[in-house]
């Protein structure tokens, strides 16, 4: 008798397909295989097994191969990704796909040293001991560790994993970025041994799926990783915990793009398990829920490590000569002389951020974006921060033939070369995503910095989460600004965070910590309650100006971004579905748009969007997906479609 498998691929095509199985029945559910698609052959996921064929199809294709020598997930694991592929608005192959991990075949993981660190005893304060008792006396439903950095969130964290683990339940850990994951899992290899698989995208598709194997066959049960870790195949799972919540790397930026916080909650109900969030900076979202009561917050006050909250310095740069003030070049000598470190950030990468005539004023822009060029010197090449795009310095100006051409702005390079001229008995290093590329290096970094080789640590967000060293002393933030001109709703509570996570560097081991803070703006509100470490009032005054504005906690996004190669083409398919939206009937849903985004050109295509917006989210989420069913864009145009934005760039 034969059997038929049905096949999902990662496609935004919202249906199964049907193929014949081989006749040895080595194949089932959970399997990755390859298949004939079209005049291709594609990797797909087998959901389904039956034993007729489905009515009104004419010849039906036989599976190549399988990919796996066994399958890959289970029942519960298609329920999920049935669930994001609802949620979200994409196709169940796509959710699929972003949930596995894509190796073609075992291999080998980098294993952890074989002697685990010597395990610290902690005295828990009584904040944190009353944190674990609530969570692990309650044992499921959502809680927020709010404490200020350096209050010992991490310990809470350990102490619920290691009593869930007791309990026989399995643990995932996330982290916002993989420069975190190393120093997590030397705390948790301290308690638990060599028991923990790592997922993030510093390993091999290879890599991944071995210790996702190892996960799925019950061998592990803690998990430590970045976003796509929330689908770890954890049996019994009892305890997720959610590290630097407020990040925004938590949130997927290609379809589904789903936020990690909104699958483990999913997760954390229907399984019965508690979801532990922390943060010193709450996204305002989570601050809103814990004021409502939809989350329980847990208060952590004060640093334990013998530490105080820095002194914070609003320094105006007005009028400076270069991208240091005179006031944080003295701090920087003054913490030296002292036998201290300090850590400078600016969140801009390259030598300067703006290549210009000095003639005409011509910006070079990407040939394929509608953004800045920034230039690298240490490479003599212009790149786009966006789509990649690299070329040479221009020498004549296209516009008046000038030859006066130069930069301006300033990237963290730049910076790396002002101090090494102004301080040159001092040791700098860098360490940014063009710093760091290869393996290893980052680790090898922060391990000089924290025995002290290294006297000022230089970064991006790199250097702005979770890093605590305690020779650290002064941390200087080289401008506060960058963030507060974008076009988002979310840019205060960006740079809000920023400031107080950046400053929370300093200070964690002693009670003379100093943050200088050079801004072109001190006047601004934002920047002064962060600098006072006034959390209270910064959320109450921005959570005032969203229910005025009608944007997020009040309301829910969906964000459709339209692309084509043809600016009319991009338009006009906004301005189409609108019209949908419309047909749809009133009622609680508005839409803003169609508008030309903000990045209105990114990788060569023209870039228009609606947003979507309503108090109902099923009012909105229905009224979104009954337009996309219908809708058949035009050849050539691209619909992302993006639930819960984070940013509207």
């Amino acid at each position: 008798m034969s059997l038929y498998a049905e096949v999902v691929f990662n496609l935004p095509v919202r249906k199964s397909f049907s193929y014949l199985l081989p006749e040895d029945g080595s194949l089932g559910p959970g399997f990755r295989v390859l298949a004939p698609f079209g005049k291709r052959s594609l990797g797909g996921y087998v959901i389904g097994i039956c034993d007729r064929p489905p009515e009104g199809v004419g010849e039906i294709k036989s599976i190549i191969r399988a990919i796996d020598k066994r399958p890959l997930f289970n029942p519960s694991q298609v329920e999920l990704a049935r669930w994001l592929s609802g949620m979200y608005l994409c196709s169940l192959g796509e959710a699929l796909s972003s949930m596995l991990p894509g190796g073609r075949r075992e291999k080998e993981a980098d294993e952890f040293p074989a002697e685990p660190p010597e395990g610290k005893s902690f005295t828990l304060s009584p904040e944190q001991r009353a944190a674990v008792e609530r969570i692990t006396g309650a044992g499921a439903g959502f809680f927020y560790l709010q404490g200020v950095t350096g209050s010992g969130k991490t310990e809470v964290f350990l102490q619920v994993a290691k009593a869930m683990f007791q309990r026989g339940r399995g643990v995932i850990y996330l982290v916002p970025e993989i420069s975190l994951t190393h120093q997590v899992v030397e705390s948790f290899i301290a308690v638990f041994g060599q028991a923990i698989a790592v997922l993030h995208s510093g390993l091999t598709p290879s890599q991944r799926l071995k210790e996702w194997l190892k996960i799925l066959e019950g061998k592990v049960r803690l998990v430590i990783g970045a976003r796509s870790a929330v689908f770890a195949p954890v049996q019994n799972l009892g305890l997720i915990v959610l590290d630097e919540e407020h990040e925004g790397s938590y949130k997927s930026g290609s379809a589904p793009r789903y936020h990690a916080r909104q699958v483990a909650m999913h997760r954390c109900t229907l399984e019965q398990a508690a979801l532990v969030m922390g943060s010193a900076t709450p996204s305002v979202e989570a601050y809103y829920h814990m004021n409502t009561g939809a989350v329980e917050r847990l208060l952590l006050p004060r640093r334990l490590s013998g530490g105080a909250m820095p002194e914070v310095v609003v320094q105006d740069v007005k009028g400076e000569s270069g991208p240091l003030s005179r006031s944080l070049m003295a701090e920087i000598r003054r913490t030296h002389a002292q036998g201290r470190q300090s850590i400078l950030f600016l969140n801009r990468r390259g030598f300067a951020t703006f290549f210009h005539c000095r003639s005409c004023g011509r910006e070079i822009t990407c040939r394929n974006c509608s953004v800045a060029m920034t230039y690298h010197k240490s490479q003599k090449v212009l790149v786009c921060h966006y789509c990649g795009f690299r070329m040479a310095p221009v020498e004549t100006c296209p516009s008046c033939g000038s030859i006066d051409m130069g930069y301006s702005g300033f990237g963290t390079e730049r910076i790396e070369e002002e101090i090494a001229k102004l301080f040159p008995d001092l040791t700098v290093c860098r360490i940014d995503s063009d710093a760091v590329r290869q393996r290893k290096l980052l680790a090898r970094v922060l391990s000089d910095f924290r025995q002290g080789r290294i006297h000022v640590l230089l970064g991006t967000q790199m250097v702005a989460k979770g890093l605590n060293f305690p020779g650290v002393k002064l941390v200087g933030i080289v401008n506060a600004d960058t963030g507060l001109q974008l076009p988002d709703f979310r840019a205060a509570e960006r740079t809000f965070n920023l400031i107080v996570q950046v400053s929370g560097r300093a200070g964690r081991f002693h009670a003379d910590g100093k943050v200088v803070v050079q801004t072109f703006r001190p006047e601004n509100e934002t920047i002064r309650l962060a600098a006072a470490g006034k959390l209270a009032d910064f959320y109450e005054r921005e959570l005032r100006v969203r229910q005025e504005l009608g944007f997020p906690p009040f309301t829910r996004l969906i964000r459709l971004v339209f692309r084509a190669r043809n600016v009319k083409k991009a338009r006009q398919a906004a301005s189409d579905f609108q019209g949908l939206l419309a047909g749809e009937g009133e009622g609680a849903v508005d839409t803003l748009g169609p508008a030309e985004c903000p990045l209105a050109v990114l990788a060569g295509n023209q870039r228009f969007h609606l947003i979507c917006r309503s108090k109902s989210f099923p009012a909105l989420h229905s009224r979104v997906s009954r337009a996309l069913e219908i809708y058949k864009p035009p050849a050539g145009v691209y619909v992302e479609v993006d639930v819960d934005p984070v940013s509207l760039l």
